[in-house]
């Protein structure tokens, strides 16, 4: 065998190596839209040797992508949910690993004085009551779970709103691109708010409401149910996630001095 078969033979198990690390990863658009896998994945893969693609959907959708066995593993933000899908059977286990908070966004004029409520519910009154322009992502992402949750606890039935309440269909940034356009209110994750750079004439009016905590998970997909699935991979990841580096890099990333994340992870 020549030097020049060997080179070539060595280059085909390393392609073929490479692609045995590969994992597919189902997160949520707020997660991407907030920058900080750009500063994970690089760190993921000199630490693991693990290439993992991304899907960028709502947590709704991740969660059915998980039950099909379309990925791996899912990082999502809608705790009820992720306990029906472990409870289902399609995952092996949850696994919190950092948290932010919801942020009720605004135009600066304020016509509905959300800034001056004493709660998320009295934030939500004021705009029921007032009805000025209202964007909801209306795609069954985390976020809009959560603001559909926040309607009903104030006393309001979202299907039951006018025109005055724009339902997009989309991820968080496009949804925020929709508000700024429209200069309306909506309820957004201060990651993806913070690393938005369409602001407009929209500014940050409530937050702090224990309410709004904002807890995300990763859970692997059941290889019992899906053989094809990389869970050893999946479990690297975990180990990773919930380890001393993305703890750090967690922690440390901000924009504009504000931190967007805290890593929360416990160990087994």
């Amino acid at each position: 065998m020549t030097g020049r078969t060997l080179a070539t033979l060595a280059a085909v198990l390393m392609t073929v190596a490479a692609q045995a690390e590969e994992m597919k990863l189902a997160v949520t658009t707020s997660f991407e839209n907030s920058g900080l896998s750009d500063v994970l994945l690089p760190a993921i893969r000199e630490d693991t040797g693990i290439d993992v693609q991304l899907l960028v959907v709502g947590t709704g959708q991740a969660l059915r992508l998980g039950e099909a066995g379309d990925v791996d593993a899912i990082l999502v933000h809608s705790r009820a949910a992720e306990e029906a899908f472990v409870e289902g059977g399609y995952g092996t286990h949850r696994r919190e690993i950092m948290y932010n908070d919801f942020v009720f966004i605004g135009p600066v004029a304020d016509p509905a004085a959300v800034g001056g409520a004493a709660s998320a519910a009295e934030a939500l009154k004021k705009i029921g009551a007032e009805e000025p322009a209202f964007v909801s992502r209306g795609d069954d992402s985390g976020t809009h779970k959560k603001e559909l949750s926040l309607w009903k606890a104030a006393g309001f039935d979202a299907g039951t709103f006018g025109g005055w309440y724009r339902q997009v269909g989309a991820g968080m940034g496009a949804s925020l691109n929709t508000a700024s356009g429209l200069n309306a209110y909506i309820l957004a994750d201060r990651a993806s708010w913070l690393n938005f750079g369409n602001k407009g004439e929209l500014a940050l009016l409530y937050s702090g409401d224990p309410v709004l905590f904002n807890q995300y998970a990763f859970l692997p997909v059941n290889p019992e149910l899906h053989g094809h699935v990389r869970h050893d991979l999946a479990l690297r990841l975990e180990d990773w996630l919930t380890g001393e580096r993305a703890r750090d890099l967690i922690n440390s990333y901000a924009i504009n001095g504000e931190t967007l994340f805290i890593f929360n992870a416990t160990t087994d």
